[in-house]
């Protein structure tokens, strides 16, 4: 905890600043240090700080190419007295965001790496193999440090795997979300040596989906460096992660324990282990894992789990076809029921999720979207009841009508039998696909007919007697916890996400789904007791009532979103820039100039519950899109503008800012390659933070330039983006762009826009960004800078 209160107290860390690029570096170099003198002979120590250049094309966001330039590693190598030829890799980042502490984000990484380094340097047993310490100072920076190291450091071609240290969350557990690729004995060594394990391969196959708008230097040692490795995150109370609530205090000292204890052991079982110096013998086939609540966990090989999954559908299918098709005269009438019960069961999972989606979707339309921010147990009340009540509904009428007189335990029986016959065939299609997350329904398949066989006796005497109920609650048991247990891993992940996921994304939408689907897992198997009981007016009345009583608590506004609650803070995140807009034409003269302060809110409500508090932030100062410059003339940070639609962020007019140390840029030269291709060379010296944007005019055609690979890859929506940053010092960017262009053209054939951020030191804010961001309520989190914005044509 000493080494975190300390990374903390240097404050924000942002790339480029004396804070990130001194202080911490220093810091850290004193503690290493520290450590030398103390450890014992058996090991040797070796430091080096990294200041590397280098650029790389990435897909993450909308796309875009980064360069980097002098930024800073911090690298340690500890290693048998008579060296190693290979090595496994610890990975922490030391810098912040903007405007943050990033203390779980990831001071409190490194402080467990400085903790590790200090426990094994005193250990008088030599280790087998080296284990390289990196204290990256650029992974907010969307991951340029670990790109500088593994495709320029020396040490870097000894290693064989790694352990990447992340968070999502501040503090809890952490979460084993991505491993390999392939390479199961990495996942093996983990289960063997985690003291208090919590890994899951669904976490690994949503992360690996991209819906969570989100990477980690995992990709970059993945992609660049082919080397296998294990992602580790914390993922609790994601709801203060990159804001300033991200304190040292805000994590358990038992949390921090925790984590050094499994990295530990993980390290040092990786750092003995013979498989790592023959690991590329080791690295064919995937793995399905996944934790027994926190107790263990429990792997094997995906081709093992593959034939489970399959002789476990068959045997349910053999089990369906025995019973259907039995006795023959009854065969096809047997058949038509049980389609009829399979057809009917997913029309009732379909009425649910259409009608819960209309109610999220009128909930977001009246701009009451995300009242259960703050208060979770909103979202179970209005949109948890209003699905059971849906399907309870639908198949009371079911039995009402369509199944006027038949015998209430031959129905149960069918629907048993149906529901049984959803999930075996999606566990074989989920298998086919491909995918280890299969095994949630092997679970669903074998226990519950598991059940049915015990209970069969029970079930076929006159009234469901209390011995089947229990007996076959039983046999549900495993699966219900399970699937409830990951739902609440789930939630924990993704109702924070919800809070900065942009203003194009319905949350109540996302959440509504979300519940609806478990909902639909934890009710397929009881869907048979509605044709079984007598009456469900009891219950539906109840669910109906709750559902009412919320939805109107929830339209009065009573459910504020977010919090200020200085225990629990739950803030609105908005981003606000002063910005200084210069436009110019062909021949260098400036048409258009403006400044104002641009606003986003990171979610779906915009500023609707700001707007009382300033009354000038409000729908008439929406911001206009300039539709000649690329990205609609805004200095985006990064190419998130697909996730906020311009209707949801605003241009407050404000005098034009002056930044003490203003950006420089001029054209090189301009050479004629061939008879249709020129190109272009710039130079640009500016703050530690740089956009770059290019708009080829119509039939030109950027064909190469000096960054990434050399080929340009452009971003979601056409125009390319380049993401430029450096450490303390750095000399001038040089760069050149490559055009074809068919004919001359009266308007030039590129646009080209560079925005220079402001984010620390004098010019960060304005007296004016200031004097309005005093206004902002307390329960938002608003993070504010100042940029230039300077379009050129050519």
């Amino acid at each position: 905890r000493g080494y975190l209160d300390k990374i903390t107290a240097i404050g924000p860390r942002t790339v480029g600043s004396p804070e990130n690029e001194v202080l911490a570096v220093n810091y850290l170099l004193e503690q290493i240090r520290a450590i030398e003198r103390e450890s014992t002979d058996a090991h040797k120590i070796s430091v080096d700080i990294q200041r590397p250049t280098g650029s790389f094309s990435i897909d993450f966001l909308g796309g875009f190419t980064s360069y980097y330039a002098n930024i800073t590693n911090v690298v340690v190598k500890l290693e048998p007295r008579n060296g190693a030829e290979h090595a496994v890799l610890s990975n922490c980042h030391f810098d912040s965001v903007p405007n943050t502490p990033g203390a779980s984000d990831d001071a409190v990484s490194c402080a467990v790496m400085l903790e590790i380094l200090n426990t094994l340097s005193k250990s008088s047993e030599p280790l087998q193999h080296a284990v390289i310490f990196l204290f990256n100072g650029a992974e907010e920076n969307i991951l340029q440090a670990s790109h500088g190291f593994i495709t320029q450091h020396e040490w870097a071609k000894s290693i064989r795997a790694f352990i990447n240290l992340e968070a999502a969350g501040v503090g809890g557990r952490e979460l084993v979300f991505q491993t390999g690729p392939e390479n199961p004995w990495l996942v093996q060594a983990y289960v063997a040596a985690a003291k208090h394990p919590f890994a899951s391969v669904v976490a690994q196959e949503v992360f690996q989906s991209g819906i969570i708008p989100a990477d980690t230097d995992f990709r970059i040692y993945r992609d660049f460096g082919n080397v296998p490795g294990i992602d580790l995150a914390f993922i609790e109370n994601g709801y203060i992660y990159h804001t300033k609530y991200d304190t040292s205090d805000r994590i358990l000292t038992d949390s921090i324990q925790r984590a050094g204890d499994n990295i530990l052991s993980v390290l040092k079982y990786l750092a003995t282990s013979d498989k790592l110096a023959k690991s590329f013998e080791y690295r064919h086939g995937n793995v399905v894992f996944f934790d027994v609540f926190g107790l263990f966990v429990l792997a094997y090989p995906a081709r093992v789990g593959t034939i489970m999954n399959y002789i476990t559908a068959a045997i349910a299918f053999l089990y369906l076809s025995k019973k259907v098709l039995q006795p023959k005269t009854k065969a096809i009438p047997n058949l038509r029921k049980v389609f009829t019960a399979f057809g009917l069961t997913l029309l009732s999972w379909v009425c649910t999720l259409v009608s819960v989606l209309i109610v999220a979707v009128f909930i977001s339309l009246i701009g009451r979207s995300l009242s259960w921010y703050t208060h979770f147990y909103v979202s179970v009340f209005l949109y948890g009841t209003a699905a059971a009540a849906k399907l309870i509904l639908v198949h009371t009428l079911a039995k009402k009508y369509f199944y006027k007189n038949m015998n209430e335990q031959y129905l149960g029986d069918i629907f048993f039998d149906a529901s049984l016959m959803i999930w075996s065939i999606a566990l074989a299609v989920i298998t086919q696909m491909g995918l280890c997350s299969a095994f949630i329904c092997t679970f669903w398949v074998a226990f519950p007919l598991l059940a049915k066989l015990m209970t069969h006796k029970e079930f076929s005497q006159k009234g469901a007697t209390m011995k089947f109920v229990m007996m076959y609650m039983l046999g549900m048991f495993v699966p219900y916890l399970y699937v409830m247990y990951l739902s609440w891993t789930v939630f924990e992940m993704f109702t924070p996400i919800m809070g900065r996921s942009g203003s194009e994304i319905l949350p109540d939408a996302v959440l509504a789904g979300f519940i609806v689907v478990i909902t639909m897992i934890l009710s397929s198997y009881f869907i048979n007791f509605i044709y079984l009981v007598k009456s469900t007016k009891t219950t539906l009345i109840t669910l109906t009532t709750v559902f009412v009583v919320t939805l109107i608590l929830v339209c009065s506004g009573i459910f504020f979103p977010y919090s200020s609650d200085a225990a629990n803070p739950k803030p609105k995140r908005v981003f606000l820039q002063h910005t200084s807009r210069r436009f110019h034409d062909l021949d260098g003269n400036v048409v258009k100039s403006d400044a104002g302060i641009w606003i986003n809110g990171f979610d779906y409500n915009g500023i609707s519950h700001i707007t009382p508090h300033v009354p000038e932030i409000n729908d008439t100062i929406r911001t206009p899109c300039e539709e000649q410059a690329p990205f609609c003339g805004l200095p985006w940070i990064l190419p998130v503008h697909f996730m906020f639609r311009l209707v949801k962020n605003w241009y407050l007019p404000a005098p034009e800012m002056y930044p003490r140390s203003p950006i420089h840029f001029k054209v090189l030269s301009k050479d004629l390659i061939s008879w249709n291709s020129v190109r272009l060379s710039f130079e640009v010296s500016g703050p530690s933070h740089m956009s770059l944007y290019v708009r080829p005019h119509e039939g030109s055609a950027l064909s190469a330039w000096s960054l990434g690979n050399g080929i340009p890859v452009a971003s979601l929506g056409g125009d390319y983006f380049v993401f430029y940053s450096r450490g303390l010092q750095a000399s001038p960017w040089h760069f050149w762009v490559e055009l074809t262009t068919p004919e001359k053209h009266s308007d030039g054939i590129v646009s080209l826009a560079i925005a220079a951020h402001y984010f620390f030191g004098q010019d960060q804010k304005s007296p004016q960004l200031l004097a309005l961001l005093e206004r902002f309520p307390n329960w938002t989190f608003s993070s504010g800078w100042s940029c230039t914005y300077d379009l050129f044509v050519f």
